[in-house]
């Protein structure tokens, strides 16, 4: 028998509590920058808590004189941080020393555990399970930028099993968190070196540099922007007869390059309602939380329409261009330089359809871009693509940390 066997049969045989996790935290803390005059601190905003290592990477150094309106919660160290603005993107963390006294985002439920009876680590593994996000996802907010507030984040029922159980367990998830960490360090340092390579060559190979058979065009001239229309969380369908969709918010996180089958439909009843792109046209993103997410795009090869969302424009071109030709040159360094200057500088960045259609793309002959494509094709799905090369690796090296992870915070609730 395990130790964790052992422990829960002595401590907690007949299962655990299950508690609101508000009832588990001690208040937090906000900052009145009056009191502080000329103090800087490190702040913690939505881009600076990373994804996969969860960690706080970069900050920015801040005073009351040019603090963000958001730059209001004081942390601590031990407190756990929970991005509640597009919370499915997933960016929590546990605040080190380093970080004790410095001020984060309002866009974070800022956690901080009674640590008599939540352990830090323990709850920052709650909050990575599947449990914590079938819970997020069903209580969320909006469908242009999603949120979930804090109060609702507080009433997750969290497993208290007792704190030497919390030990033991958190013991064993640290470890494969170590390890898993470990080689995921050295995969994403040789993937990142890959990427840096890949756009290397990607704009190389785009720069067309001296090239007189290749016009250079502003996107206007060989077609249209059309913006889709809104549809928002409770029209997603998990019925097959559905409308297939893209939301803008999945251009980031679902698709490459090409699609040609969507990951969400919508209700069938919204047909009319709805704006769509053609086979061939090419979906972009028109909004986002950083300049370099907007205009990011994906061809749409699939055989039907499909219902883009409010914050997407579908480029209608004409055949001149091939539509993953026009995805690449949409994420090169030069493309993403250019359109800075197109982009409104409000909370979520925009692009408009009058800002796209100025945005200029190089247009060789239509067989010079599908060579192209091919040679761009091969380098990009070994960086990008889950199913083969190093992120393959790196996929099964998290699936087993989740593996273990799902395993040990699974309890049977005592029966009160």
């Amino acid at each position: 028998m395990s130790r964790i066997a052992e422990l829960m049969k002595l401590r907690c045989p007949h299962g655990v509590r299950f508690e609101a996790l508000g009832n588990l935290l001690e208040p937090g803390t906000n900052i009145r920058w009056s009191d502080v005059p000329g103090k800087a601190f490190q702040y913690i905003d939505l881009t600076s808590v990373d994804r996969i290592t969860h960690s706080i990477g970069e900050t920015e150094t801040i005073t009351g004189e040019n603090a963000p309106s958001r730059a209001q919660q004081v942390v601590r160290e031990g407190d756990v941080l929970f991005g509640t603005t597009r919370p499915m993107l997933k960016r929590y963390c546990i605040v080190p020393a380093e970080f004790n006294g410095q001020i984060a985002s309002t866009g974070y439920c800022v956690l901080r555990p009674k640590t008599d009876r939540l352990l830090t680590n323990f709850l920052f593994h709650v909050i990575g399970t599947v449990e914590f996000y079938e819970f997020v996802e069903a209580n969320e907010r909006g469908a242009s930028y999603p949120a979930i507030p804090d109060g609702v984040v507080k009433e997750f029922r969290v497993p208290v099993p007792p704190v030497e159980v919390q030990e033991e367990i958190v013991r064993v998830l640290d470890f494969f968190q170590s390890l898993e960490a470990e080689l995921e360090a050295e995969l994403e340092a040789e993937l990142e070196a890959r990427r840096i390579q890949y756009a290397h060559y990607r704009d190389s190979l785009l720069s067309f540099s001296g090239r007189p058979d290749v016009e250079w065009a502003p996107m206007g001239r060989h077609g249209e922007f059309v913006r889709g229309r809104r549809f928002v969380k409770d029209d997603y369908t998990a019925d097959s007869s559905g409308v297939p969709s893209i939301h803008y918010g999945e251009i980031y996180t679902h698709y490459g390059i090409a699609a040609y089958e969507t990951v969400a439909r919508v209700r069938s009843d919204l047909t009319t309602q709805l704006r769509y792109a053609e086979p061939g046209d090419v979906v972009v993103a028109g909004v986002g939380e950083t300049v370099e997410d907007i205009g990011k795009a994906v061809a749409w090869l699939g055989d039907e329409d499909v219902a883009i969302h409010d914050d997407c424009f579908a480029y209608r071109h004409d055949e001149s261009l091939d539509p993953k030709f026009v995805a690449y040159c949409m994420r090169t360094t030069a493309f993403n330089a250019s359109k800075a200057r197109f982009v409104s500088r409000a909370k979520m960045k925009r692009l408009s359809s009058d800002g796209l259609k100025k945005m200029v793309i190089p247009v060789p002959p239509r067989a010079e871009q599908e060579r192209l494509v091919a040679i761009l094709h091969k380098f990009d799905a070994l960086v990008n693509d889950l199913s083969e090369g190093l992120p393959a690796e790196l996929a099964a090296r998290r699936t087993q940390y989740q593996y273990y992870r799902g395993r040990l915070l699974t309890f049977a609730e005592v029966a009160e």
